[in-house]
Formats: C-alpha cells, sequence, structure tokens
C-alpha cells in the first residue's frame, strides 16, 4: 500500500469514526433529555408527540449521516487526495 493510500485510509477512518460519535452522541442526548423532562409533558398524548418527534428527527439524522460516510467510501480517493495535497502544499509553504 502506497504512502497516499495509508494516509487516506487513516483520513477517512477517523471521519468515519466522528461520524459515528456525533450518531451516539445525538442517540444519547435525546433518550437523556427525554428521561430527564418526561415527568414534565402534560398528558400521555404529550409524550407520544414528543416521542414521535424525537424518533424522526433522529431517523433523519442518523440516515443523513450513513448517507454521508457512503458518499465519503464513495469518493474517498478524489476527496482525500485532495486534501492531502493541499495539506502537503500548505506545509511546504506554497
Amino acid at each position: 500500500m502506497s504512502d497516499l493510500n495509508r494516509r487516506i485510509e487513516a483520513m477517512h477512518g477517523r471521519d468515519v469514526k466522528v461520524a459515528w460519535a456525533f450518531v451516539i452522541g445525538l442517540w444519547l442526548s435525546m433518550i437523556f433529555v427525554a428521561w430527564a423532562t418526561w415527568s414534565l409533558a402534560p398528558s400521555a398524548n404529550a409524550r407520544i408527540v414528543l416521542i414521535v418527534g424525537a424518533a424522526v428527527i433522529l431517523a433523519f439524522n442518523t440516515a443523513a449521516i450513513m448517507a454521508m460516510l457512503r458518499h465519503y467510501r464513495e469518493d474517498r480517493d478524489f476527496m482525500y487526495g485532495l486534501d492531502i495535497r493541499f495539506l502537503d502544499e500548505a506545509k511546504k509553504g506554497g
């Protein structure tokens, strides 16, 4: 494996980890907010509306991040290759 391929793989791997960390953080924060505010909801119907709203937000955001990761995987060599080239140029001072 060439040095460029190793660097691309490393950058892609970090981006995937960060994206999944955001997904996990979103899920945990939504669960925490639901748990912390459960007793504040005025009725069972209000709780249902809040849970459905949270589920929709979680579903759409998770799907969006998964689509972003799929796109990154498809165009990985092009996108990260450009990033690495520009980073190397910046290090040279040019």
